[in-house]
């Protein structure tokens, strides 16, 4: 390696210097035309803010304007509106204060009118008075004339005057009444005929008896032995199995199922027969074959509703309903049973209904169901209208059956014509010839009290029940009973029958009163 040299040291010494003066000459050369550069870019951004601000001031200035402008003309509309309906105020006030003035001036003619009227009336009143006093003093002057020629005082003379009134009143009203009457039946005899003569007329059906027995056919005598068992075991408990009573007697070829239910009747005697003809007879089967024939029974009862309201074409009943419907087919009222009646009491109101344009429909469910308390008479206390009402509650029927099922034997207002018309169409089921049967005995105590109720009025002479209790014909005294006293004496005695007496259907109240004139001629 050579040692450079010093002067050649120094050279390179200077020659690094200058080469560092001027590398910093030229970028102080550059920079500083980089600073020229960025003042000239701030310059001109500086111009085009000032641009862009001043275009931002105008178009404020025209905003303002346009928006002073606006508010002024809106200003400007609400004013005129303003002053507009401020004249019509004013006008309004004016027409109002004319018309008050007018209204003032009315008033004063009236006021002038009434002063006026109270001048006359006064006047009158005196005059009215000065009248008074003069007929009080005639009055009295009247008065005592007509005490000194009837010898009478005030009270008698009152009480003779009041029992005239009274005749008078009583004689008006009478012939008043008989003429009301006979216009309304006129008019409804008419109507009610035709329809009750179209509704029997459409519907017959047979009337069938039943009876608190039942009969079973044995085949000897021998199986009386095997039913009653060894020390009446067997019987007892058929009997405690049924809640029936076996009359077990001396009458060959039969046995006696005795019972007041006639569902547990109808049990006992089926189960009786499969008894029989299984010839197994001891407690366990005795227990096991009721049980069986009770579910039977069941069904059958099932069945028969269902029947029922295929008939009756009543549609919508639930199956429990349908049950007890069955049950009524086993069930008698008067002899009657009580599921034919209820489909014929269905049947005639529906006729009835169409006659009077209601709905045949509801007439018909509400003349099937109405009876349907008496299935559980026996079990829940109270009326089976009662009964029935409460317990298709349950089932969600309308207002009008309840009513109609409740009603029908007028034991609660009727609330709609569907009441009355099944009350009307039980009536006729259950007056037809035929329908019902009754013990002489309480036959005759129905005749004697309806002649009794009749003969209990004054001036009734003689009183005859006839048509088996559907009549009475009474006979009055001519001399003490007038033509308007017969009508009313009439109306008492069949609102006393109703009021003192049940009976099935209507009773027929005739009235006789007979003058005779005898004469001979010698």
């Amino acid at each position: 390696m050579q040692i450079m040299t010093l002067p050649a040291v120094v050279i390179s010494i200077i020659a690094f210097a200058l080469g560092i003066c001027l590398t910093a000459i030229a970028y102080q050369i550059i920079a500083r035309a980089k600073t020229k550069t960025f003042e000239q870019d701030i310059e001109r951004q500086i111009e085009g803010a000032k641009r862009e601000a001043e275009n931002i001031i105008k178009s404020a200035q025209i905003e303002a304007a346009t928006e002073a402008i606006r508010k002024k003309e809106q200003l400007t509309a609400e004013a005129n509106q303003t002053r507009a309906e401020l004249h019509e105020i004013e006008m309004r006030l004016t027409k109002r204060e004319d018309s008050l003035d007018r209204q003032t001036q009315l008033f004063h003619q009236q006021e002038e009118t009434l002063k006026q009227q109270e001048k006359d009336i006064e006047k009158r009143l005196n005059i009215i008075t000065g009248k008074e006093k003069q007929v009080s003093t005639l009055m009295a002057q009247q008065k005592n004339q007509l005490l000194k020629i009837t010898a009478m005082n005030i009270e008698e003379a009152k009480d003779l005057l009041l029992k005239r009134l009274e005749d008078e009143c009583e004689h008006e009203m009478s012939a008043l009444i008989q003429r009301k009457v006979e216009e309304t039946n006129e008019i409804a005899a008419e109507k009610s005929r035709e329809i009750l003569s179209i509704a029997i007329q459409r519907y017959a059906a047979e009337q069938t008896c039943e009876v608190s027995v039942s009969t079973v056919e044995i085949p000897n005598d021998e199986m009386k032995g095997r039913i009653i068992g060894r020390e009446g075991r067997n019987i007892r408990a058929f009997e405690k199995a049924t809640g029936v009573d076996v009359i077990v007697d001396d009458t060959p070829g039969m046995i006696t199922v005795s019972g007041f239910n006639p569902v547990r009747r109808e049990v006992a005697r089926l189960s009786m027969e499969r008894l029989i003809q299984d010839g197994r007879i001891h407690p366990s089967r005795i227990e096991e074959l009721v049980a069986n024939t009770k579910k039977d029974v069941n069904q059958k009862l099932l069945q028969l509703g269902k029947d029922a309201v295929v008939e009756a074409n009543v549609r919508g009943l639930n199956n429990k309903i349908l049950s007890l419907l069955g049950v009524l087919s086993f069930r008698t009222s008067y002899g009657q049973n009580a599921l034919s009646h209820s489909i014929e009491v269905a049947y005639l109101a529906q006729v009835m209904a169409d006659e009077l344009n209601l709905d045949g429909s509801i007439a018909r469910r509400a003349g099937l169901l109405h009876d349907i308390g008496k299935a559980l008479d026996h079990e829940i206390e109270g009326s089976h209208p009662s009964i029935g009402a409460n317990y298709l509650k349950r089932f969600n029927e309308s207002p009008i059956i309840l009513n109609a099922v409740e009603g029908h034997h007028g034991d609660i207002p009727a609330d709609n014509p569907y009441t009355p018309l099944i009350a009307a169409a039980d009536a006729i089921s259950a007056s037809r010839p035929g329908a019902r049967r009754e013990t002489l005995e309480r036959y005759i105590k129905r005749l004697e009290k309806l002649e009794e109720i009749a003969t209990s009025f004054t001036g009734v002479e003689n009183a005859y029940a006839i048509q088996a209790g559907r009549e009475i014909r009474v006979i009055v005294n001519a001399e003490k009973v007038d033509d308007e006293s017969a009508m009313k004496i009439a109306r008492d005695i069949a609102k006393k029958i109703e009021e003192e007496m049940a009976y099935p259907g209507e009773i027929l109240v005739t009235l006789l009163r007979e003058v005779r004139c005898i004469e001979y001629a010698r």
